[in-house]
């Protein structure tokens, strides 16, 4: 079985973005995303990876997600549906799912671990995450970060185990 984390910043109203973006900016939360996710594999839909500023991930394999048959990205591998994304997936790593909420909602029944950066406010938003039923996992670790000067809010590194 292949190893399927999910990694995703939620706030308080599940919500996830904007206009194609990340609702807020935490160095702390993107150094955390970095640190989990390179030298793996990470899989995306077509608008996350639009939304990347410099193209696909380095150090990483890039797997999008996309129904155009026309979308092509340079170094990155395309899957039209989610077995062929599997296809695709690490067999001895952990592979994580990064966005968006499309892809969320398609591989959550599928993943084994949840990496949550829990922001603890709400936003304006028009992307959510889809809902999850924490009976389902149990926390096996919670880091807790504090506002500061560069993270102007509270949240948590949560990571949910599946039960």
């Amino acid at each position: 079985m292949k190893k399927i984390a999910i990694i995703a910043a939620i706030a308080n109203n599940n919500a996830i973005g904007k206009n194609g973006n990340l609702l807020i900016h935490l160095p702390k939360d993107l150094k955390w995303f970095k640190q989990n996710t390179v030298n793996h594999t990470v899989v995306m839909g077509r608008k996350t990876y639009e939304s990347l500023p410099n193209g696909a991930l380095p150090n990483r394999k890039n797997i999008v997600l996309t129904r155009n048959k026309d979308f092509h990205c340079p170094d990155c591998t395309i899957a039209s549906s989610i077995d062929e994304a599997l296809k695709h997936l690490d067999n001895q790593q952990i592979n994580f799912i990064i966005g968006g909420a499309e892809i969320y909602k398609l591989f959550l029944p599928l993943a084994q671990r949840l990496i949550i950066t829990r922001i603890y406010a709400d936003f304006d938003a028009d992307t959510f995450f889809p809902e999850i039923d924490f009976e389902k996992w149990q926390i096996i670790e919670k880091i807790e970060n504090q506002p500061d000067k560069k993270n102007n809010v509270k949240f948590d590194f949560i990571t949910y185990l599946k039960k």
